[in-house]
């Protein structure tokens, strides 16, 4: 009686398994094993014997004719059952109407076997086949033979070798077997002809594992998972795609072995049906879970996302392996605000890095929010193995992310655990580009990803993604990857735990200037605790100058008025960013007092004052440089009354310090006769003259001679030590002697710094140079005038074209006899039209003045805000004005490129 059933694999070119229809409640087909009778074909080899010649033809003949078709047969004899208590039956079958035995006869792929008895006609017949297959020369009867090859049953002994070789390429391949529903073996056919043999799980999807032998018990599912995979798979031709190696997954933290690696016993990676990624139609039949670690392998060809989306759905559906999971709690969240009521979507400035994975923002409203960068663990500072890596991931993040501009979306937040806070988990973007930080962090190799449980729906929503970061870092070696123990970095060097230990590093801090250094830890206001990276070193600096609120230590002080305010405002804004710092002098507990500056120009001690968060301490800040910019700031916080001034009457103030008004009304002409002594182009733009014509520059002439004879014959004083105002005789770098006056004088360094009183110019001199200014030579006043030029300024210190107009200024004036017009006296600085009366403009034009001739070349503007007498002089300002318009039509110096103007109205 004929039978049904469904080849589900060919042994042999002469035996065949068959299955047949799954049962009604879908229950599993069982199986037999079809051996054709009267016919012999060669024999497939294994690991302890080689391929039969044309063993591998023959088979792949019956394979292509007859594997996952319907096959009637008939058994004329059964068989002892096999392994595993399977049926065997001796007889023929049909496949779509063709008789499987005769056409492997007449293709020449088997052999009629002896006969111990009569022939019968279909014998004959068959006789007749092979007859005619050996005439034709077809299948083992060709001449030339079976084609050679190699046969490789074993997996490759170098594992890592051949997966980098084929990684990622995709190979033809027949599936020999099914362990599992995502284990196979395969028969790799590879371009050189050779075969090789791997075991192969799929990347992306786990199934349940399968009894292996009698006795063993199948995991739930694990047979359905399996019959979905033989009946799609099995001894069909694939694609192949190795990825990785099993033990691929990134471990951090291992250190690299000397001994060879053992062979791999499987491969992980992608089979390929015609019909799609087996993988996915597993996943989306609830027959495998998604293997999340697998997302960073399957990134750079894709297919990650669809595969999450199959599992997803499954869940959903609750097939199969999934009919008692929890429903995925995602996705009732709201998606606009978190459980606790914040936004979950909002932009902010990363105002601290507190660790490799964690970092707080701070939000428009001024809120600061502590964030966990979502599926991402930093390195730990408290492991020695991993601290040199934890180290370096915060400052990774430092560099990257303080004082920018971030988005944040609010991912999950993870739960009070122990010792740890509920922690908001985001992930954070930053640039133009929109950047994931934690992206980069793990491709660098300074974090790792986290891996979630199964059923954790709570995660990073670009986790394909960082996995994909951390397969690369791990391939690459980097960081924490690179198998290399690094040393736990060694605490920095307390400079100011001591006074005298700080005074060892005073002078050669002085002698440095600008120093490069980190603000780790801002104490108060004007008070911070500063790193040193290149020495490994830390102090307390103390900003110069200025006095701060304070601000409480501990529960039991209370801080000043805006002491938190200045506190928190200064941690803003100077928490753990990029600074110099100059050292002027240390207190009595070891701490450094000078200045911080930010972004190069800005000054922490005056931006402080400016916010009206300190107050200008008046002794310590006279003989600073920027003494002028400190009560600059403060009279604008007075007059904008912010924070510490919030109650300031600037008109009591007035009163109480009863000072003349200013007078800005305009003068009668005044000229003199000067010559320009010197230009100081730093802090502003002035500059100092000498007044001719008088009896004190005549007296200069004959001073200047006596000075000279006078210190030829004149010995310092032993141990003289000059303070700041004191009158002294300096020698300049010319190698002459001038009268001075002391600025500031440091007895540690032994040096001063003097302006010659009689030329303007300021120089520092060593204490070996300065001598006590003899009485007879004090009687003459200093014949140096500060000046500011009327009306006008020069472009500003930023401005490219700031060198050219001073270069311009010292070519009009230096060295010539000018005249000079005061417009104004603003103490004892003298406001002046400079004249050169050599220029024959001035005589056609009573208004035409170096002054106009800088505006006219588009080097200055007109100074409204700093000449507050200018609307007195009608006639000049309209000459100013004239010579604006020539400029910005003839595109001169800052007009190049258009009317770039600065707006002081």
């Amino acid at each position: 009686m004929s039978m049904k059933a469904i080849v589900k694999s060919v042994i042999s070119g002469d035996s065949l398994v068959l299955r047949g229809r799954p049962g009604p409640q879908g229950q599993l087909p069982k199986e037999r094993i079809l051996h054709l009778a009267d016919v012999s074909s060669p024999r497939l080899g294994n690991a302890s014997r080689e391929d039969e010649p044309w063993a591998y033809e023959a088979r792949e003949f019956l394979r292509a004719l007859t594997v996952g078709k319907e096959i009637a047969f008939t058994s004329s004899h059964q068989l002892p059952p096999g392994e595993g208590d399977v049926p065997r039956d001796l007889g023929n079958g049909e496949v779509n109407g063709v008789d499987i035995t005769n056409e492997l006869l007449l293709n020449g792929w088997a052999k009629v076997k002896e006969f111990k008895r009569d022939p019968t006609e279909d014998d004959l017949r068959r006789k007749g086949l092979e007859s005619e297959a050996k005439s034709a020369g077809r299948g083992q009867w060709n001449p030339h033979g079976p084609k050679a090859r190699q046969v490789v049953h074993n997996m490759p002994l170098d594992s890592q070798g051949f997966i980098n070789e084929w990684k990622g390429k995709q190979l033809d391949a027949i599936v020999e077997s099914v362990r599992d529903g995502t284990t196979l073996r395969v028969r790799l056919l590879m371009p050189e002809g050779e075969h090789q043999f791997v075991n192969i799980t799929l990347t992306g999807a786990r199934s349940p594992r399968a009894a292996s032998k009698q006795g063993e018990t199948s995991e739930p599912w694990a047979d359905e998972a399996k019959y979905f995979t033989e009946s799609r798979l099995l001894q069909r031709a694939v694609k192949v795609q190795l990825l990785s190696l099993p033990t691929a997954t990134a471990i951090p933290f291992q250190t690299n072995s000397s001994t060879a690696p053992a062979p791999a016993s499987i491969f992980i990676g992608i089979v390929l049906h015609p019909a799609g990624n087996i993988a996915e139609f597993l996943l989306g039949a609830g027959l495998a879970h998604f293997v999340e670690w697998h997302s960073g392998m399957l990134a750079p060809y894709g297919g990650s996302e669809s595969l999450r989306n199959a599992d997803r759905a499954a869940k959903q559906k609750r097939l199969c392996l999934h009919a008692n999971a929890a429903t995925p709690s995602a996705i009732g969240r709201s998606l606009s605000e978190t459980p606790n009521g914040a936004a979950r979507l909002f932009e902010g400035t990363v105002v601290r890095v507190w660790s490799g994975d964690q970092i707080s923002i701070a939000t428009k409203d001024g809120k600061e929010r502590r964030i966990q960068l979502s599926s991402t663990r930093g390195p730990k500072l408290s492991d020695s193995k991993q601290a040199y890596y934890a180290q370096e991931a915060r400052e990774f993040l430092r560099k990257k992310l303080i004082g920018k501009h971030v988005k944040v979306h609010v991912d999950f937040i993870r739960p009070r655990e122990g010792e740890y806070d509920e922690r908001e988990s985001a992930t954070i973007r930053f640039g133009n580009q929109n950047v994931n930080i934690a992206e980069q962090l793990i491709e660098k190799g300074l974090a790792s990803v986290v891996r979630h449980r199964r059923d954790d729906e709570d995660r990073s929503p670009d986790y394909d993604k960082l996995m994909a970061a951390e397969q690369t870092a791990a391939a690459e070696g980097r960081g924490i990857h690179s198998g290399k123990e690094q040393p736990a970095p060694r605490p920095p060097l307390n400079l100011s735990e001591a006074s005298s230990r700080a005074a060892q590093f005073l002078n050669g801090f002085k002698r440095l200037g600008r120093i490069p250094a980190v603000v780790d830890y801002v104490a108060a206001g004007s008070r911070f605790k500063i790193f040193l990276p290149k020495d490994n070193q830390v102090l307390t600096l103390v900003l110069g100058g200025i006095r701060a609120p304070r601000t409480a230590r501990n529960v039991s002080e209370k801080s000043e008025p805006y002491g938190s305010e200045a506190a928190e405002f200064a941690t803003r804004r100077y928490m753990q960013r990029d600074v110099e710092i100059e050292i002027e002098t240390i207190d009595k507990s070891g701490g450094f007092i000078g200045a911080l500056y930010f972004n190069k120009n800005e000054n922490a001690a005056v931006t402080l004052v400016s916010e009206g968060l300190a107050t200008v301490h008046a002794f310590s800040a006279d003989p600073l440089p920027w003494a002028k910019q400190l009560y600059d700031a403060e009279e604008e916080a007075k007059k904008a009354r912010r924070n510490i001034w919030s109650d300031y009457d600037e008109t009591a103030a007035k009163e109480a310090e009863a000072e003349p008004e200013e007078d800005y009304s305009a003068r009668k002409p005044e000229y003199i006769d000067v010559i320009i002594s010197d230009v100081r182009a730093k802090s502003g733009f002035s500059f100092s003259v000498q007044i001719l014509n008088t009896e004190g520059i005549a007296s200069l002439a004959q001073l200047m001679r006596d000075f000279s004879t006078h210190h030829k014959v004149t010995a310092s004083p032993p141990g003289f030590v000059p303070k700041a105002g004191d009158l002294v005789s300096a020698k300049f770098s010319d190698g002459a002697w001038y009268r001075a006056k002391i600025r500031r004088a440091s007895p540690i360094k032994r040096e001063a710094e003097v302006t010659f009183i009689d030329y303007g110019n300021q120089d520092t001199i060593g204490f070996t140079n300065i001598r006590p200014l003899d009485p007879k030579f004090r009687t003459l006043p200093g014949q140096a005038h500060d000046a500011r030029l009327s009306f006008v300024k020069l472009v500003g210190e930023d401005s490219e074209y700031r060198q050219e107009a001073v270069d311009r200024f010292r070519q009009l004036c230096d060295g010539r006899k000018l005249v000079a017009n005061v417009d104004h006296k603003e103490g004892s600085t003298l406001h002046l039209r400079l004249i050169d009366p050599a220029d024959p403009a001035t005589a056609e034009d009573p208004l035409a003045s170096i002054n106009v001739d800088l505006v006219r070349e588009g080097l200055a503007s007109v100074d409204r805000k700093g000449c507050k007498y200018i609307s007195s002089y009608p006639h000049v300002v309209k000459k100013f004005q004239e010579a604006v318009s020539g400029a910005k039509r003839d595109r001169y110096g800052m007009f190049e490129f258009g009317d770039v103007e600065e707006d002081d109205e």
